[in-house]
């Protein structure tokens, strides 16, 4: 599994705590419920790496367990510094889900210290690897920015949750069939709109290689300025294949993500004249009041940004 961080750390997560945060984590952990055991309001505990998946997961759940995220709305989850609080939850967990493919570099030391177990919501996907950079032919970690994978996430959470709960079976197969007919509505709307877009011009230019995936299911062209957030900074030499990509395609509008400064992309557009798309959301949800509240809505969203951006930018 790659790992996304400059290098691995030596120590266990509790190890490099300061001493009174650590006794305090501790403190509160052996004051947290215990793992197996249901809330006060009778529901078990499910806790996730990060907020895309704690999304997936309510919807499958369909309220007959307690689902948060470990990282908050907004988080950059390649680079995530856990907490003394997140270890006291951890502790409390009857299940973690976790995504896997080396995207969450700090999970495999956080999970020393709690007694939950995990499942891996990447199981069963068919991996694109990373095609540049320090991590050139790991596997694109992702996997959920595409449709169709996603109904593979929302399968193994089903599962996951069974196998935690089985008196539950019947709810979270009804849930996950209901949620996988929604996702799919955002693949049609892709499939539909981007076929009106003109096929040179069917390129997805973006600051992370995070649309790996998403490219594929739509039939365009992907280029980036580094592969993943981690290294979080063009060189002048992918800088310069992005500008000529641009200008010998004509790629009409060029985007970046929410996490990560846009100043590279937006001098990659002045200088070919691309438009600078709408914002993209990958690795976080947005608070309940902004753009993205939902995994749905983040995949309604950037579809409908880059259907915009081209098919406007072309005509």
């Amino acid at each position: 599994m790659p790992n996304f961080r400059d290098e691995a750390p030596t120590k266990t997560w509790s190890a490099r705590l300061p001493a009174a945060l650590l006794t305090l984590a501790l403190t509160l952990t052996a004051c947290a419920t215990s793992t197996g055991q249901p809330r006060e309001d009778g529901r078990l505990l499910v806790l996730t790496t990060f907020t895309v998946i704690a999304d997936m997961a309510r919807n499958v759940a369909d309220g007959r367990v307690e689902v948060a995220s470990l990282t908050r709305p907004g988080a950059e989850i390649h680079g995530y510094e856990p907490t003394p609080e997140d270890l006291v939850r951890g502790q409390g967990a009857d299940l973690i889900l976790e995504n896997g493919l080396g995207l969450e570099a700090w999970f495999a030391q956080f999970t020393e210290d709690v007694q939950a177990p995990t499942a891996v919501l990447t199981e069963g996907i068919e991996t694109i690897p990373i095609s540049s950079g320090g991590y050139e032919g790991e596997p694109n970690p992702h996997a959920w920015m595409s449709p169709d994978n996603a109904h593979v996430y929302v399968d193994n959470i089903r599962d996951a949750l069974t196998e935690l709960d089985p008196g539950g079976e019947d709810v979270y197969a009804r849930a996950a069939e209901d949620y996988k007919a929604r996702i799919s509505e955002v693949d049609d709307y892709l499939e539909t709109e981007l076929a009106e877009v003109p096929e040179g011009s069917r390129a997805l230019v973006t600051c992370e290689g995070a649309f790996s995936y998403l490219a594929r299911d739509a039939g365009l062209t992907e280029m980036y300025l580094w592969p993943v957030n981690a290294e979080s900074q063009s060189t002048p030499q992918q800088t310069v294949a992005v500008t000529e990509f641009v200008r010998e395609h004509r790629v009409p509008a060029v985007f970046c993500e929410s996490t990560v400064n846009d100043s590279v992309q937006r001098s990659v557009a002045r200088e070919t004249g691309a438009r600078m798309g709408q914002t993209l959301y990958v690795d976080s949800l947005s608070e309940e009041d902004g753009p993205v509240p939902t995994y749905l809505d983040l995949l309604r969203h950037d579809a409908e940004a880059v259907v915009s951006g081209l098919k406007e930018g072309a005509t």
